[in-house]
């Protein structure tokens, strides 16, 4: 995420999208959320369905992410010319990677992205390429320990626009259990050294929170710029739980008419 896409300070919720549902986003945004991250490394989404969704949402969102497998540039390509804003790499752990991702994010001279347009006015501009760089970001995804370690080479790629941090794997990474949402230990300092990494290099830095109250507490810290809260299939599952639990006992009780 670009630092001119904070919107004057404002911190941007997003949400991860595992299946392969257009009126999911349309749901997200009408309840506040800012934007969405279609997730293809994890989940029912293919590259079919993730093109479709991205058509779908209104192209003035700047928030229309998507989460690829790999570095592959291929996907990327078509992802970025279906209306993606910004493509998260995963578990990048060297400044070559940092460098292949922008590279397959960005036009020339910034990268080697391939001119060819599939939506009118995509980038509007007197300069396609040029509007077409400034609008995608290129996002990082630190979620190893050696991640954390070689974060300043990473972060100092040129055209890298942010880091996004993956919690869960990255407690595993330290010997911890695969949850997010630390307040404290290892992962609590990855998030403190990475935020003084990123903000000496003019980057952005996002993270994946699965409780409201602690992304809030993160936002209060000044310790991110966005985060990405909840996932469909979990926030599915919770609303599931909330509504049968709901009932009580009243689904056995007998009738007594």
């Amino acid at each position: 995420m670009k630092r001119d896409a904070l919107g004057g300070g404002r911190h941007p919720v997003l949400y991860h999208q595992t299946v392969p549902a257009f009126s999911v986003p349309e749901w997200a945004v009408a309840a506040g959320y800012d934007g969405v991250i279609l997730d293809l490394q994890h989940g029912e989404l293919g590259l079919e369905a993730a093109c479709g969704i991205l058509r779908s949402i209104p192209r003035d969102n700047a928030y229309a992410y998507a989460r690829v497998g790999s570095l592959d540039p291929a996907p990327v390509l078509r992802l970025l010319d279906s209306g993606a804003r910004g493509i998260v790499a995963p578990t990048v752990e060297s400044r070559s990677q940092a460098e292949a991702l922008v590279a397959a994010t960005k036009y020339p001279p910034a990268g080697n992205r391939s001119l060819g347009p599939s939506r009118p006015a995509l980038y509007p501009g007197d300069s396609y390429t040029d509007a077409g760089n400034r609008a995608v970001s290129a996002v990082a995804q630190i979620e190893t320990s050696t991640g954390v370690h070689r974060a300043e080479e990473i972060v100092s790629a040129p055209g890298l626009d942010s880091v996004y941090i993956g919690p869960a794997d990255l407690a595993v990474s330290y010997g911890l259990p695969g949850r997010g949402d630390w307040e404290e230990g290892p992962v609590r300092k990855a998030i403190v050294h990475l935020r003084e990494v990123t903000r000496a290099h003019g980057v952005t830095l996002g993270i994946y929170s699965g409780r409201p109250e602690y992304a809030a507490r993160l936002f209060a810290d000044g310790l991110v710029d966005y985060v990405g809260l909840g996932i469909d299939l979990v926030l599915l599952n919770r609303a599931f739980g909330d509504t049968i639990a709901g009932l009580g006992p009243a689904r056995s009780a007998r009738s007594t008419t």
